[in-house]
């Protein structure tokens, strides 16, 4: 039984943090709950983060929430949240994301909130891809 399990963890797709410079810096990770992105644009300069569900839609709640849970934990919200058109991605814009950034690279779980949907994401591993992230402004500069 322990070998089944074992081999079944080892064949479970793991889910991994990615970076991308080109043609915005953009952090990405996408689970069965569904998929974080936070972007940079440095010719605006402005960050997004968007959480996409898989398979439903946001509801249109007045307020967005993340909690980041572990060594460092923090919460952020706001009011400030679009919704895609089919509802299925949720997008918040601003020109300062310190608290979002500092979250997600110095804790062990981020939540992600609004009305009565919570998506969960597993911070782990994400260590190179956010020092790469948080470099990136300044290299698409150059």
């Amino acid at each position: 039984m322990r070998l089944a399990l074992a081999l079944t963890l080892l064949v479970s797709p793991a889910t991994a943090w990615e970076f991308s410079p080109s043609p915005i810096c953009t952090l990405t990770q996408t689970t069965a709950e569904g998929t974080l992105t936070v972007t940079y644009d440095a010719t605006m300069p402005e960050y997004t983060i968007t959480i996409t569900l898989p398979d439903a839609a946001w509801p249109d709640a007045p307020g967005f929430a993340m909690a980041f849970a572990g060594d460092r934990p923090i919460g952020i919200q706001t009011d400030r949240h679009e919704l895609s058109d089919d509802g299925r991605s949720l997008t918040v814009t601003d020109t300062g994301f310190g608290n979002v950034l500092n979250g997600l690279e110095f804790n062990m779980r981020a939540y992600a909130t609004s009305g009565d949907t919570t998506v969960g994401f597993v911070l782990s591993g994400i260590g190179p891809a956010i020092r790469d992230f948080r470099n990136c402004p300044d290299a698409n500069l150059a």
